[in-house]
């Protein structure tokens, strides 16, 4: 079987190199370059990553090929979290990323003359009635199959995740047995993109600052002033500048750019009990189709190692989360994650849609 794996340069995607000589497999190594060349500020600080992954494919004497993706995902990626910002909405890039480039892109230049892709991703695939499942990780802290629930069929039934039956503890411990240089490398930390520079930064390149008004929800108070509505997200409580919190974002006029905020941990502005999703994006096949009523299920509204229980239901053709907990900062634009009522397969997701617990 021929095999082609993605490397990152981090241990993950070392230890599946590793896993995959050990079990008699020849991979093929590709990495992929996503950061702007020619842009200081906006060049991913990919040198020590490819030098690492060279490293691994001399070590395991594997071809290895690096593969420029930075136009495509320039054209689609950064294009759209820069409109879902300019819309008052959070993005979340990764999500597009692992559905647009590394299993679009990487696969109709490199990944289709290969029977699997394998990737250091914290996830696993079920077969069941003959059909393909992308299920979680055993390790629920590092489960990503929240960053990995916009791929369709096509790709998830090409996928192999070496990592998803080990915990991080072993993979790092597997490192080091193996002598890879990578076993103490710290893992990487938000998107590759943005090279050297902060979110807020590079937010600011694209869509500059206008001063606005941040008020107080429930008195109408003006507390101080913001930048602009797209440096805030819902249920953001750091980098609002104001003293006697904590406060919390709670929502934000667009026209008028305001943002509207609460004092205090309790506030019953910040939490929410339910909301919508549109385009509900189905990774092998709709479960729900002949249920009328409200379905069991567990969900995700952002990276966190733990699955909500919640009934699920259709609302006019989106589908509506009702949570069995409070949720806190739902914010407009992430994806809302459903799995089944297990938390074992991911059977798809939905752009959060803005609800009247405050989005805008």
């Amino acid at each position: 079987m021929e095999i082609a794996t993605l490397l990152s340069g981090g241990v993950d995607s070392s230890v599946v190199v590793h896993l995959l000589k050990e079990q008699g497999y020849d991979p093929s190594l590709f990495y992929i370059k996503i950061g702007m060349d020619g842009d200081n500020d906006l060049t991913c600080t990919a040198e020590e990553d490819i030098e690492m992954a060279t490293f691994v494919a001399r070590k395991y004497g594997c071809r290895f090929e690096i593969i420029d993706l930075q136009k495509e995902y320039w054209d689609n990626v950064v294009a759209y979290t820069i409109d879902k910002v300019r819309r008052g909405l959070t993005p979340n890039p990764d999500v597009m990323c692992n559905k647009l480039i590394k299993f679009g892109c990487f696969e109709q230049r490199c990944g289709k003359d290969f029977d699997k892709t394998a990737t250091g991703h914290y996830a696993s695939t079920t077969e069941k009635d003959g059909k393909v499942y992308l299920s979680t990780a055993i390790d629920p802290v590092k489960d990503q199959t929240d960053f990995l629930a916009q791929i369709d069929y096509l790709q998830v039934s090409k996928l192999m995740f070496p990592l998803g039956s080990l915990m991080k503890s072993e993979v790092r411990d597997a490192a080091l047995r193996a002598a890879l240089p990578t076993a103490k490398r710290k893992d990487s930390q938000g998107i590759c993109f943005l090279g050297k520079i902060n979110y807020n930064d590079f937010i600011r390149r694209y869509l500059g600052e206008k001063e606005g008004k941040i008020v107080e929800l429930e008195t109408g108070k003006v507390l101080g002033t913001h930048k602009g509505y797209w440096f805030h997200t819902i249920g953001q409580r750091k980098g609002l500048g104001l003293g006697g919190g904590p406060w919390f974002v709670i929502k934000k006029d667009l026209d008028e750019n305001i943002i509207y905020v609460s004092c205090g941990h309790d506030v019953e502005t910040q939490y929410s009990t339910e909301f919508t999703m549109h385009d509900f994006h189905f990774i092998t096949d709709n479960p729900w189709e002949s249920v009328k009523d409200s379905i069991d299920v567990t969900f995700k509204i952002r990276h966190t190692p733990e699955f909500i229980p919640g009934k699920l239901t259709l609302d006019g053709g989106n589908y509506k989360i009702e949570s069995s907990k409070k949720l806190q900062g739902v914010a407009p634009g992430q994806f809302g994650v459903v799995y089944d009522k297990d938390a074992h397969i991911c059977i798809g997701s939905g752009e959060i849609q803005s609800n009247a617990a405050g989005a805008f």
